[in-house]
């Protein structure tokens, strides 16, 4: 696997970079659970109310 910036592929720095970009990309793809946007509304939600209240 070559590597853009000019690095030799045989660095393993640079191969460990390049995978953990790889990975990070595609982990980043992933949908976020419904559980975690449900998390996420309830905290939304009792923000509001705090908000309201003090």
């Amino acid at each position: 696997m070559g590597s853009r910036t000019g690095v030799a592929s045989s660095d393993p720095n640079a191969q460990i970079a390049s995978k953990l970009k790889a990975l990070y990309n595609a982990v980043e793809q992933e949908p976020i659970p419904d559980l975690f946007l449900g998390l996420l509304e309830k905290l939304d939600q009792a923000e509001q109310l705090g908000k309201t209240q003090g």
